[in-house]
């Protein structure tokens, strides 16, 4: 059954009556999308889906995992890794400590990709690093930093483009330069981050949607690739608005590469491609 409008709105109610959640200004289409998906693969129309979640807070919250994206990989499009190993970062080097915000970092992938580039710039010592998510669940992967190999063999050849500045083809001799970040077991299937890395970033539950920023720090870049895409214009701006808030005075934004901002506070921000600096008005 195809969800209509007053699907949604009765999804939406049941969330804001019996969860944590509030998806009253995300996209309609995205929740449309992922509504339609959820209902095919549980087998339930939006009735059904609906009782279980007032009456088991398990299933709400599986179904609150399946709404939110959760879909990130190491070095990610490799230039724009590139671009803040070259360009950004470096600019950052006279500080005396740089602090780095991951909203919505899912399983934590984007997160050990910056701590990668700032160890082979030499800043990672005097780096605060921070994540943050909506699922405890989900960041509790993150902080284990374990996934899987064959799933994940792309994640290699991004490495070699930016961190060895290669062509993605990696080779048995560049697996010494791996082996300082992560150990491979194909056996088992795994790529496990090392327990250097993991025990770095400081992870907190926080929704973009309600919470202020809990870190109480600001914050010398923000990278929040891949999750605005899903807010409306409204919400999208509260983002923005807290985002400008907590950078400091030279601070930059990072978006997908399919992300903008526009509407109210586009004039808050300087584009500086593919950063946003925060604007002083």
């Amino acid at each position: 059954m195809e969800v209509v409008g007053k699907d949604i709105q009765s999804f939406q109610k049941a969330v804001r009556d019996h969860s944590d959640f509030d998806f009253s200004d995300y996209s309609h289409s995205s929740l449309q999308r992922r509504l339609n998906r959820i209902m095919l693969e549980l087998e339930l129309n939006m009735d059904q889906m609906i009782g279980q979640m007032k009456n088991d807070p398990s299933f709400m919250e599986r179904i609150m995992r399946k709404i939110t994206v959760h879909t990130t990989e190491l070095f990610r499009d490799p230039e724009i890794w590139k671009t803040l190993r070259h360009k950004f970062l470096p600019s950052l080097s006279e500080q005396e400590t740089i602090r780095i915000w991951h909203p919505g970092c899912s399983t934590g992938q984007e997160v050990y990709s910056m701590m990668m580039v700032l160890d082979g710039l030499g800043l990672l010592a005097k780096t605060e690093i921070y994540g943050s998510d909506l699922h405890e669940t989900i960041l509790d992967i993150a902080r284990m930093g374990k996934y899987k190999y064959r799933l994940n063999q792309s994640y290699l050849e991004n490495f070699d483009k930016v961190m060895l500045n290669g062509e993605g083809s990696h080779s048995m001799s560049q697996k010494k330069h791996w082996k300082k970040y992560f150990h491979i077991d194909e056996t088992r299937d795994t790529i496990q981050m090392k327990e250097s890395l993991r025990h770095k970033p400081v992870y907190k539950k926080l929704d973009l949607v309600k919470d202020p920023n809990l870190f109480l720090v600001n914050f010398d870049l923000i990278v929040c690739r891949n999750v605005i895409i899903y807010f409306n214009t409204e919400l999208q701006n509260r983002v923005f608005k807290l985002f400008h808030k907590n950078l400091n005075t030279h601070g930059a934004l990072l978006l997908g590469v399919h992300e903008s901002i526009m509407g109210s506070y586009a004039k808050r921000y300087i584009k500086r491609d593919p950063f946003y600096y925060k604007a002083e008005v």
